[in-house]
């Protein structure tokens, strides 16, 4: 891969956007890349985190100018079948059964704020800096900024965010809640590596187990949410990592989960 680089390393994968000379702008090479890195992530059974972050001083700038003149160019059915595509690369992230931590060293910008925000967890910098600016130009989100900010940061702030396309900074996006935590900018990649070690350490079946209820709880009545956690609990009692917990407990020590 070319435009993103990704890495592994003690159970953890560290995905970046390589494109720091144009704020690591997505054209469509590095969607494919972006593609093809969270399959790899997503089958490796010795990956059990993963981070998203982007080179230099930029998360993600949004959509690349060249890309967008390429696929305004195409025809009404085959421009709806291309930007279907680009939304199932970020909902695969949000889709795996792996923990997904977008650390946000700068701009998180139109489609860099959706790539963020189809992440499970957000770590800002103190220098981030995220928009829904595709008003600006007078577009609508259109990689999941509609239905996961209003998620996120509730129907009104996200209506305000979407109508406006304003910048908010690390600050205000904590106060919001559409970060998790704020850090400074030179403690961004350790504060990213210890959380995903930590997730990597936990029991893998019950996080991604516990990842996919919670997604499922917010697309059904409470009813089927409920059911699924009969469905996931099952399977957590007779996982191996389960025993280990109850083992551990008794014991008075640390479990070693192994996600089996």
């Amino acid at each position: 891969m070319e435009k993103v680089k990704l890495e592994k390393n003690n159970r953890v994968a560290t995905i970046t956007i390589n494109r720091s000379d144009v704020l690591n702008a997505l054209d469509l090479q590095t969607f494919e890349e972006l593609a093809q890195a969270s399959r790899e992530v997503a089958g490796d059974e010795t990956i059990k985190a993963v981070i998203i972050t982007g080179a230099g001083r930029a998360f993600c700038s949004g959509i690349d100018l060249t890309f967008i003149h390429q696929i305004t160019s195409l025809a009404p059915l085959a421009f709806r079948q291309k930007l279907q595509e680009l939304q199932a690369v970020f909902s695969s992230f949000e889709e795996m059964d792996k923990p997904v931590i977008a650390a946000v060293n700068g701009f998180a910008l139109g489609a860099g704020c959706d790539l963020a925000l189809a992440c499970d967890i957000r770590i800002a910098s103190e220098k981030a800096l995220f928009s829904e600016q595709y008003i600006k130009v007078g577009l609508v989100p259109d990689l999941g900024g509609t239905q996961r900010l209003p998620r996120i940061v509730g129907l009104g702030k996200a209506k305000e965010l979407i109508f406006t396309g304003e910048m908010v900074n690390a600050q205000e996006a904590l106060q919001i809640n559409l970060v998790n935590k704020v850090v400074k900018t030179e403690e961004l990649t350790t504060a990213a590596q210890e959380l995903a070690q930590k997730l990597a350490q936990g029991p893998s079946i019950a996080i991604g187990l516990a990842k996919q209820a919670i997604n499922k709880g917010l697309d059904t009545d409470i009813k089927a949410g409920l059911s699924y956690e009969v469905y996931s609990q099952s399977i957590c009692l007779k996982s191996e990592d389960f025993k280990e917990g109850v083992n551990a407990f008794k014991e008075k020590r640390a479990p070693n989960f192994k996600g089996e």
